[in-house]
């Protein structure tokens, strides 16, 4: 299992904006690496991930509001958060696949919410 170390979370007011780090702590980079998010008695769901292609996608509901990024070594993916919710508030895992055949590997999550 492949450390994933998540930062940034937080308490933000409604129209704010926060970015949230994902390190792996390997040096072999990853095929597809991002974010999901779960809130109480709610399924997990993807929110936005990025291959090494840089390919995108994101959920219909964060759609020009967050964008996901990743360094040239495919080891760190962050999540910039723009124009925040309350409906956005959720434990948000970091999430990274080494190869498409590959186990998920799965951050511990950090916590965002966002006041109305």
């Amino acid at each position: 299992q492949v450390p994933l170390v998540e930062s940034g979370g937080g308490l933000v007011q409604a129209g704010g904006s926060l970015r949230l780090s994902c390190v792996a702590g390997t040096a072999v980079g990853f095929q597809k690496m991002g974010w999901y998010r779960q809130a109480p008695g709610k399924q997990r769901e993807l929110v936005g991930v990025m291959d090494s292609m840089g390919r995108t996608d994101y959920i219909d509901s964060v759609k020009g509001r967050f964008t996901v990024s990743r360094d040239a070594a495919n080891t760190t993916v962050v999540l910039q958060m723009n124009d925040l919710k309350p409906e956005d508030t959720a434990s948000y895992l970091c999430y990274a696949k080494p190869r498409p055949w590959s186990n998920d590997y799965w951050g511990q999550g950090t916590q965002v919410t966002v006041l109305s």
